[in-house]
């Protein structure tokens, strides 16, 4: 595997000039006193230097080596306890946390370039400070002051950690079903005791303290999802002065044998009367977690981008130096045997089908975090209202399109390294194997792509959704003639995403299995819609500077989507327009 190198000129490139990040801090007072173009710059060039040279190394040794329960205790590869701390005193665990609480407080538009890059180093490594961002998350906008002043400071710095306890061996998606309990104590806090699965960094030696955000009910909650409560249970109780005391009655039962990202610890988590605390209010305990969710589905997708960005590295490397028969208009390096295979067109089609992608996906991340800093952040009522719809919409389709178009591009990484991409030593098996639990993990693609068309589309009668057409189309119109090629196209992929949500809309008022045979495609048009329009802007920035070999490069790639790409919208619609009924042609014994 090559070595990882940062992405920092294309983030540099939609920072300053695809969208203008710095002026849109520069009007946001809440922004403009803790980061401008100079600091971001020099934040990104520092986490990626960290990241490259510490987590990087340990990609392949991780995965090796993997993690590992011994009665109770879960060890980690070699290396990672060393990589953590490093990673946590350089304060990059709380990056984007309040700087109230000890975080840098760097808005999500950094935060979701510091993720990229180290979820392409080292996915595994990179779970462990995600779970903890994420519910520190939860805690900061649900939990009391009391809780937050004693946990999020030592969270933030990273000497302990979170994470999620959502399901249970009968209750993934349908957290109605879960049966945890909690009871109510007279001090105040609750017993809780029940049994999670499936709990990333549930149990680890990288951190002094972790801290278990885990929904349960109480004895006389209401059926089902309104009667789920969050609490707040540590693994080793805190005392006031926020020292450490005695552990709590929680326990690792055992680790999953995964597929991949086996240097994360993925445990089976018990809770035997262990002493947690109400986050929120009672019975509202998904309105809690969900903020972690959401949070948690962008940094998926980016997981989806990151695997992509490391595959087409590795591909690109060896495409230029694996030597391999002639070009097909002859000899290029007529000096040696045989030409390197970037030659071949099929090669090409699948290195420029990775960087397209990657680069597409990218600013599709920063423009979702962009619009959560503008929801959080700015002053104007509407444009955080704007902002807020936007998220809502397009967080779906972050986490489903862009972790769907990684494992692509992970499979023609391999593709392109032909039988040495099967192997270990290369590296490129481990991406795809990483990639494949991005799909499936914090609600599975299917179900974003229900949750789009069910409640982000239809929801709002196509309110949100008509509000991002208008916008798409307001900026294929202004652009210059000169940029029709790719204002021509881009219309006329909205008037097609127009059409087929409007008939995605009408015909599910009267067919409830309408949405769910439709629902995936349909997310994988808006996807490439999304991408054509996020291409025509780096386009019309690029187009300015053909003499410069990275905009040439730009240009060329641009046009690459929108020849060879953008087009698959059409089968997909096709396919949305076949509807259900052929889904159901044959009884479940017929399967």
């Amino acid at each position: 595997m090559s070595d990882y190198l940062p992405p920092l000129r294309d983030m540099d490139f939609l920072f300053n000039e695809v969208f203008d990040i710095p002026a849109v801090w520069s009007r946001i007072p809440a922004l403009a006193e803790h980061i401008d173009a100079d600091t971001a710059k020099a934040i990104l060039e520092q986490a990626g230097k960290v990241i490259a040279q510490v987590v990087a190394p340990l990609n392949r040794s991780g995965d090796e080596q993997g993690c590992r329960w011994d009665a109770g205790r879960v060890i980690t590869p070699e290396g990672f306890t060393q990589a953590y701390r490093t990673y946590a005193e350089d304060g990059w665990v709380g990056v984007t946390g309040e700087v109230a609480y000890g975080g840098m407080g760097m808005p999500k538009v950094i935060g979701a370039q510091v993720e990229e890059m180290l979820n392409a180093a080292n996915l595994s490594f990179g779970l462990y400070p995600m779970l903890t961002a994420g519910a520190c998350l939860s805690l900061l906008n649900h939990a009391s002051e009391a809780l937050k002043a004693q946990y999020l400071p030592a969270m933030y710095e990273g000497r302990w950690a979170g994470s999620m306890c959502l399901t249970e061996p009968h209750a993934g998606t349908d957290l109605g079903l879960i049966r945890t309990r909690a009871e109510a104590q007279a001090d105040g806090s609750y017993r809780v005791s029940g049994t999670k699965i499936f709990i990333t960094g549930g149990e680890q030696d990288l951190s002094e303290n972790i801290i278990h955000l885990v929904l349960a009910k109480l004895p006389d909650a209401p059926a089902g999802a309104k009667g789920i409560s969050l609490f707040l249970v540590p693994k080793i109780m805190v005392n006031d002065d926020g020292s450490l005391a005695q552990a709590n009655a929680v326990s690792c039962g055992s680790i999953e044998h995964k597929m991949g990202i086996k240097a994360s610890a993925t445990c089976v988590m018990n809770f035997d009367g262990a002493t947690g605390y109400l986050v929120g209010d009672l019975n509202k305990g998904l309105n809690a977690m969900f903020t972690m969710m959401n949070y948690e589905r962008l940094g998926v997708g980016i997981q989806g981008l990151a695997l992509g960005e490391r595959s087409y590295q590795n591909a690109i490397e060896y495409a230029r130096e694996r030597l391999q028969s002639r070009a097909p208009t002859g000899p290029v390096a007529a000096a040696q045997a045989a030409d390197p295979i970037i030659v071949h067109p099929d090669v090409r089609r699948m290195l420029l089908t990775m960087k397209t992608l990657n680069e597409g996906g990218r600013a599709f991340s920063t423009y979702v975090a962009l619009q959560l800093d503008l929801a959080k952040y700015s002053e104007d009522a509407d444009e955080r209202r704007s902002a807020q719809a936007q998220v809502a919409l397009l967080t779906p389709v972050a986490k489903a399109f862009m972790t769907d178009m990684g494992l692509e591009t992970t499979v023609h990484g391999q593709q392109v390294f032909g039988g040495h991409g099967y192997i270990r030593e290369w590296g490129q098996e481990q991406l795809i194997r990483d990639c494949r639990i991005t799909q499936i993990y914090e609600g599975t693609n299917g179900i974003q792509a229900m949750d789009l068309v069910g409640r982000k589309v239809l929801g709002d009668g196509g309110q949100a959704y008509a509000a991002l057409s208008a916008q798409i189309k307001a900026f294929a119109q202004s652009l210059a003639p000169s940029r029709a090629e790719f204002a021509t196209p881009l219309l006329a992929a909205v008037d097609n995403l127009d059409q087929l949500t409007a008939w995605v809309l009408d015909r599910a008022q009267g067919n409830p299995r309408e949405i769910g045979a439709a629902a995936v495609e349909y997310l994988h048009v808006f996807g490439y819609t999304l991408y054509a329009y996020l291409w025509a802007q780096m386009a019309d920035v690029a187009v300015a500077h053909t003499d410069d070999s990275f905009y040439a490069s730009k240009l060329g790639t641009a046009r690459f989507y929108f020849a060879r790409l953008l087009p698959r919208i059409h089968s997909l619609s096709a396919s949305v327009r076949a509807g259900s009924d052929s889904l159901f042609l044959l009884d479940a014994e017929q399967l």
